[in-house]
């Protein structure tokens, strides 16, 4: 299984526009009214709504392959493209969504690490994103990765107010609760010093 991630461009619209519905239709459409649902989907993925997104400065997509088939798409805000302004030098993950014939394989987490080196290529401080606040396996997926509940806004799906959690992570952070140093640079510092050590002992 080969996995790529690629940068999405206007001549990908019509790809994008169709697992935007198809992913979106499969993570929500159980828990909404048809007539939401249609409401939503025509106006958030239409052809002009979409085309407008890509070219949106400080919008960016990327599509994530498998062997040759799309498997899920990453939407990526920063500075005034962002849907709210929650916190200095920020970037917002808007949407990962991932195909529901390839979840379990580890994709989302791909996506999420993408959008952090594109965090750290620009400088940001802080990453943030919004979840629904019934989402749990999503809640649950960005706290393990160092997220962090710090307010809420509202997220209208048709006719319908819903509440989304806001999360925020810190660039930089790790388990050790610091800013800066990464856990794969700790884990070199500790392997080189006892590296050091074994071979001092055996002169």
């Amino acid at each position: 299984m080969t996995v790529t991630i690629k940068q999405v461009t206007e001549k990908d619209l019509s790809q994008l526009i169709k697992i935007s519905r198809e992913t979106f239709v499969d993570t929500f459409g159980k828990d909404n009214t048809q007539a939401d649902m249609v409401e939503y989907l025509e106006q958030s993925f239409s052809t002009a709504e979409m085309k407008q997104e890509l070219s949106t400065n400080g919008t960016n997509f990327w599509f994530i392959f498998v062997d040759d088939q799309i498997a899920g798409y990453l939407k990526l805000n920063i500075d005034q493209a962002q849907s709210d302004q929650v916190a200095n030098n920020a970037l917002e993950i808007e949407r990962i969504y991932i195909q529901s014939a390839f979840k379990r394989h580890g994709l989302g987490t791909k996506l999420y690490h993408h959008a952090e080196t594109v965090a750290h290529d620009q400088h940001c401080d802080n990453m943030w994103l919004g979840v629904w606040e019934h989402n749990q396996p999503a809640q649950r997926f960005y706290q393990g990765l160092g997220f962090k509940q710090i307010g809420d806004h509202v997220f209208t799906l048709g006719s319908d107010v819903q509440r989304d959690l806001i999360m925020l992570k810190k660039m930089g952070s790790t388990i050790f609760g610091t800013d800066r140093f990464s856990l794969r640079e700790i884990l070199l510092v500790l392997f080189l010093v006892c590296w050091y050590y074994l071979n001092k002992k055996r002169r």
